[in-house]
Formats: structure tokens, sequence, C-alpha cells
């Protein structure tokens, strides 16, 4: 799976469960894993909230002791000795690392003696490790984030008034591309930045992806420009399709009313001289309840012509529609192989797994069936189950 963060309008910790939340992530599941850090003295809640029209996720981390704070030293023992599986507890250690690497650097201290307050509250190892346990509980392999927008102003914590965006902030962000914003506020936390750039594997624009969910998750405040929300987009990958076989074919169509309806065999019969695909013949209800057929051809663009003569030329139709369509295919080939009946001719195909699994032609079978004078089943069952031993 792929994810893919929308930062229009920044990135928290909070705002990042939030979307996970609204992707589907049980709140329970995610409350009961964090408790066996163990993690105690929390409580994690989220409300249904809307933005500009737009329903997100609010979390709230309720935290009993408000004045606790520890230095990374600690909280790296207390991740690593917990029950969560390796990459929740890696990628957990790596987002903590980013934040200690940038603390030390801003403070002139070693990273393993850096005493974190804001940053070493129970809210942050929520933020952080719940966003491992959500990477975990999706299957998401890969994560593409959009260009980061900051804020301006100024910020208050322990250390007194800090320019936006926080110097910590700004040190996690080396390397990401950003862009500045007109909004007065703090857009993106330190938690935030550490998140997206241990998670991002690039920045810029949605990759090609099969969409399969969209999630919100909403920050603090309520901004009068923008929604203040993080969008996370998740699905599968589109490169798979490059395995499948593309072109473009045409469908010839037209409705029959007034012909003999013995006429149709014989019809088809031309139309596929003529290069057709396939032919449907298809029950329709006409104007003034009259029942009908409409016969529709596939074929290759350059059959077009010939396969609308033949139409207008054999049956009663005044006229046809035609269009052309585009066509995804597994990828499949003609190959020989050898059987009771002697080497005949079966169709590879391959399946978006990618496993292989061999089709008897029709063709094939039936001058089989009439030569030995034995039931067409008998003779596709006879090369099933010869060719599933290949």
């Amino acid at each position: 799976m792929i994810a893919y963060f929308d930062c229009f309008c920044g990135i928290s910790g909070d705002m990042t469960l939030g979307a996970f939340i609204d992707i589907g992530v049980p709140l329970s599941w995610l409350k009961d894993s964090l408790t066996k850090i163990p993690l105690k003295d929390f409580d994690l809640s989220a409300e249904s909230i809307s933005r500009s029209g737009i329903k997100a996720q609010r979390v709230h981390v309720i935290t009993k002791n408000t004045s606790r704070s520890r230095h990374y030293a600690e909280i790296k023992d207390l991740v690593k000795n917990s029950p969560l599986p390796k990459k929740v507890k890696e990628k957990s250690l790596e987002i903590f690392e980013r934040l200690a690497i940038a603390e030390a650097e801003i403070h002139g201290q070693p990273k393993e003696k850096v005493h974190f307050h804001e940053l070493g509250g129970i809210d942050a190892i929520v933020d952080i490790v719940g966003t491992a346990l959500c990477l975990e509980y999706l299957s998401i392999e890969k994560v593409v984030a959009s260009k980061i927008p900051l804020g301006n102003g100024f910020v208050s914590c322990r250390h007194g008034t800090l320019p936006v965006p926080a110097p910590a902030t700004l040190s996690i962000l080396k390397g990401t591309p950003v862009y500045g914003t007109e909004i007065p506020y703090e857009l993106v936390t330190p938690t935030g930045a550490a998140i997206i750039t241990s998670l991002a594997d690039s920045f810029g624009n949605i990759p090609d992806m099969i969409v399969e969910k969209t999630g919100y998750g909403a920050g603090k405040r309520e901004l009068k420009t923008i929604p203040n929300l993080l969008r996370i987009i998740i699905g599968r990958s589109a490169n798979h399709m490059s395995d499948y076989q593309k072109d473009r074919i045409s469908v010839v169509e037209t409705c029959i009313d007034d012909m003999n309806p013995e006429f149709f065999g014989f019809v088809m019969d031309r139309l596929f001289e003529e290069g057709a695909l396939d032919v449907y013949l298809i029950p329709v209800v006409m104007k003034k309840n009259r029942p009908g057929t409409m016969m529709q051809v596939l074929c290759m663009e350059d059959r077009k012509k010939s396969i609308i003569n033949r139409i207008l030329s054999e049956t009663t139709s005044l006229g046809v529609r035609y269009y052309d369509v585009q066509r995804t295919k597994l990828v499949r080939e003609n190959i020989t192989i050898k059987t009771s009946y002697g080497n005949i001719q079966v169709k590879s195909v391959k399946d978006p797994s990618g496993s292989v699994r061999l089709v008897p032609e029709y063709e094939v079978c039936k001058k089989i069936a009439l030569e030995k004078k034995i039931p067409l089943k008998t003779v596709y069952d006879t090369i099933i189950k010869e060719t599933a031993a290949i």
C-alpha cells in the first residue's frame, strides 16, 4: 500500500493520527496497542468535526501528569523494551532520533542527554508510536508527501517565545522542500516534521496509484483562509498495471427489430470473417415497446469500415453507431503443449498475482471432439487436467 500525505495546511502528530483514524484505524485498537509500551496516565479520544464542510477526525490526548518530561535515552528504552512489532519500534525510534538530533544541535549537547519537555510528554509518544502502529495496521509500505507549507509569527514554549517555524522544526526539515505562507500560526510542529521526514520516501505530486481511501485529520485551530486539515490518501501502486496488455479497439453497434431471427447466426459468421474480435446479440426493447436485438461488434480500428459495410449489407439496419474504447487485458500468448491428444495449441494467461494458467482453445477442442467422436466437455476436462501438471 502507498500513502500520500497531502500537507496543504502543514502537519502535526495529532493531525496524523486523526487522518489515520478517519481512514479506518480503530481507535480502541490503537489505545490497546499503546498501553503495551507500557504507557499509563493517558486517554485517547477522537471526535468527528467539520472544517470548511469537510468531515475530519480531531484527536485528543488526555494526560494526567502534565508536568512529566523524559530524556531521549529513557524514551528509547521505553520503546525498545516494549512488546510492539519490530517495524513499529524501529519506525518510532527513527522518528524520536530525528527529534533528539535536532534538539541536540540547537542546545549544543549530545543527543543521548537531550531532555525533552513538550516533545517528551505522553502526547508526543502517543503521536509518534501511534503513527507507526497505524502504518503497520494499514500495511503501508511506501509514503510520499507534498511539499511542506510553513507558517509565520511566533510560538510560545518552555524555552520562551520562538519564531515560526520553530528552530527544531527547521532543523528537522533540512533537505525537505518547503514553501512559505502568510498564515500567522505554526503549521508544522517539530513532531509533525519528524514524522513526515522519517516516513516520506519522496516529496512532490501524488504518485500513480489506485486510490482506495482518504482520511482527514484536524488541527487545533480554526483558520480563516484554509481548512486546518491534513489529508492522507492510501491506495495500491498503479505500477502493476504495466504488466497488463493495453490497446484501443472499436465498438460498432446497431439495434434491429424487423429481421428474420434466423439471419443473425449467418451475419455473425460473416462478421468474424471480416475480422470481428467478438460479436454480441443483446435483447433490447425499442420504441413503441417493440422487442429487438442489439448487435454489438468489437474489432480493431482498421477493420471498422469492413464491419460497418457488412452490417449494413447483411441486415435490415438503416445505420450503425461506432466509437473507440481502451482495453486492458491480462498478458497472454498462444503456446503449444503435449497432451494425450497430441501437440495442441492453448492460451497461456498471466494472472495479476503473477501465476500462469493454460486455457484450451475452443476451435482446437471442437476439432478433437469431432475427430475422436467424444463429447466436447471430455476434451476440455482432459486438457485442463493435463495442463495442471505442467
